[in-house]
């Protein structure tokens, strides 16, 4: 079936058209993005439409006769929960005429978004946004962005620092490097090998590596040294490679700030440890997550879920797990050797007389992603609580670190 077939012009109000993005649309995208953004921006979508990854049929637009009024691309990514990765999508590049605002572009480009999503199998929709905004399209906030503390000193080193442009040839080892790294948590999105590309080409950022004998050893992104240097992204083999990056990103700029994005628990964080000072948050930050069909997610988990209640030496045999956001309920029933497929329900106000535990929609995916766990989320929702069988959603739902890699940096 082709993409019109699937996805037909839709007419809006004021005879405005909301259709797949086209060749011809290019440079007028690009002149919204820049104008609406960042002048970036317009080669990031240059980018992402001339890949054979992606292209267009991963843009829409809002078009008034030949004007492009509003605009938006939907990214392919992968989450992985412990040992299970499911395709998800990611909303980027959105951007709407100043004299088009307050019609509804953007609520109907991600409506067009999500459709397309779901025609992909992508399994939830993940992004770091405008604060509250997305939340208006079924987005909640479900991981933490990690801080990026100043670095206070710099390590010390003889000679001229390894670290050079990263090669398209580097992108194995830079992916491997990656691998590693994101291992030591228990939810990652990976940079596709498609964004690994754009991101050689990318303006807002570089990408560097640290070369030991011919080997690339360490890895990471900078943000331009305007006002001081962001690294991100940064991931190394050994101590000795990651103090390396960390002197070679310093030394592009002498004398201004750097700061680095928190990796915690990773070589790079260990090798740091000394450079970086501990700095409390001042102001929560987090990504969105948003899960547009709970059984599906669940479905794809379940292999996890069964994997924590065993590690925990939980015995619920023959009796369902059942979590309810109250206006529906899942089940998933407890078989000697795992778990059954997950069912819904209606709506389920006392989720306790079934033993079940209660979660507010809008926080199912900081308790299926976040930090905080069922234990942390009760402490601070009322309409998050175990029920009378903690234990068991204690084990099936515990806090878990997370390392997000997308196409923009926190800031």
């Amino acid at each position: 079936m082709t993409e019109t077939a699937v996805f037909p012009p839709t007419a809006l109000a004021d005879g405005l058209i909301l259709r797949q993005a086209r060749p011809a649309d290019l440079e007028q995208i690009g002149a919204l993005l820049a104008e609406r953004g960042e002048p970036a921006d317009a080669l990031d979508h240059r980018l992402v439409m001339t890949d054979p990854d992606a292209g267009w049929p991963s843009c829409a637009v809002v078009a008034d006769g030949d004007r492009i009024v509003s605009t938006a691309t939907l990214l392919d990514e992968e989450v992985r929960v412990a040992g299970v990765r499911f395709p998800a999508g990611q909303v980027e590049l959105v951007a709407t005429d100043r004299e088009y605002e307050g019609r509804g572009l953007v609520r109907a480009l991600m409506g067009w978004a999500h459709e397309r999503s779901a025609a992909r199998g992508h399994v939830v929709q993940v992004m770091i946004g405008i604060p509250y905004f997305y939340r208006l399209f079924g987005y909640a906030y479900a991981v933490d962005i990690p801080p990026t503390p100043v670095v206070r000193a710099v390590p010390d080193g003889d000679g001229i620092p390894a670290l050079r442009a990263a090669r398209p040839s580097d992108l194995p080892a830079v992916a491997a490097l990656q691998e590693a790294a994101q291992s030591r948590f228990d939810v990652a999105v990976p940079h596709s090998a498609a964004r690994l590309r754009w991101l050689l080409a990318h303006e807002a950022s570089s990408s560097w590596v640290v070369e030991r004998g011919g080997e690339v050893v360490a890895t990471g992104r900078t943000t331009p040294p305007d006002d001081g240097i962001l690294l991100a992204d940064a991931a190394a083999r050994d101590e000795a490679a990651a103090r390396e990056l960390l002197r070679g990103v310093a030394a592009l700029a002498p004398g201004e700030q750097v700061r680095v994005v928190e990796r915690a628990g990773t070589v790079t964080a260990a090798a740091w440890r000394e450079f970086v000072p501990d700095e409390p948050r001042t102001q929560a930050e987090q990504y969105y997550v948003r899960i547009p069909d709970a059984v599906a997610l669940l479905e794809r988990l379940r292999p996890v879920l069964w994997h924590r209640l065993a590690s925990a030496g939980i015995d619920r045999t023959g009796r369902d797990v059942v979590v309810s956001t109250f206006g529906a309920h899942y089940r998933i029933p407890v078989h000697a050797d795992g778990l059954g497929p997950v069912t819904a329900g209606g709506p389920m106000q006392g989720p306790g007389a079934e033993g079940g535990a209660g979660v507010a929609p809008d926080y199912l995916p900081a308790l299926l992603f976040g930090p905080h766990g069922i234990t942390g989320l009760t402490r601070i929702r009322p309409d998050v609580y175990p029920g009378p069988d903690a234990e068991l959603f204690e084990a099936l739902f515990p806090p878990l670190t997370a390392d997000v890699l997308s196409y923009y940096l926190p800031y």
